[in-house]
């Protein structure tokens, strides 16, 4: 394992260098896992333009477009972590309406997002479609564990006092649930590539392959 320190530009050109030559004669399913805190759709989507210079038409699905219905989330209360790792991710609707679609044996007509979590409904976009060779970055937390079919996994980690540091106060009753993932999941484990992002001006990758 090799950590290094790389500018945030160099980290976007390091990872989409990397991404665009994996498996290129067909769909790549790229996660971008990581806590509220390390912002992980804001850095999906800085990779989708240079994935497309790159020669790889480039999709961005954010997690909180997959989340189950209020009357499942909140069922509990609003704030209680065992839901939030449990119960809000809609990941049957995100396997079935993206990553099998775009996997070895779908037909790359991918529904780009399925529930409106503010307005609390179905979003009904239309579906769109992926090329052959395309990329489709889903981006947001806790996104392992749970058997979704991904290529390639980015996680974005940081430590627990970075963690803390970073959550806002609104969120400060999430942090059990990241407790938890960490604990069972590990995901700085099973990701392909690591970034380390306590200082997110300075961040450093984890090379795991």
């Amino acid at each position: 394992m090799q950590v290094r320190a790389v500018s945030p530009s160099r980290l976007v050109d390091e990872l989409t260098d990397r991404i665009a030559v994996r498996l290129p004669d067909r769909r790549l399913r790229v996660a971008v896992d990581g806590a509220e805190a390390t912002e992980p759709d804001g850095f999906a989507q800085q990779l989708v333009d240079p994935l497309r210079v790159r020669g790889r038409e480039a999709r961005h699905v954010r997690s909180i477009d997959f989340l189950r219905p209020a009357s499942i989330r909140f069922e509990q209360g609003r704030t209680n972590p065992e839901a939030f790792y449990e119960r809000w991710l809609d990941e049957s609707g995100l396997r079935r309406e993206v990553l099998d679609r775009v996997g070895p044996d779908g037909d790359g007509q991918m529904l780009p997002s399925l529930w409106d979590p503010l307005a609390d409904r179905a979003t009904r976009a239309p579906y769109v479609t992926v090329p052959d060779g395309g990329v489709v970055l889903v981006s947001g937390p806790m996104l392992l564990g749970g058997g979704l079919p991904f290529d390639l996994v980015v996680h974005l980690w940081l430590s627990d006092a970075a963690l803390r540091r970073l959550t806002t106060p609104a969120r400060q009753w999430t942090l059990p649930a990241y407790a938890r993932y960490e604990a069972e999941v590990s995901p700085a484990a099973i990701a392909d590539v690591v970034v380390r992002l306590d200082d997110p001006q300075r961040p450093a990758l984890v090379d795991a392959w």
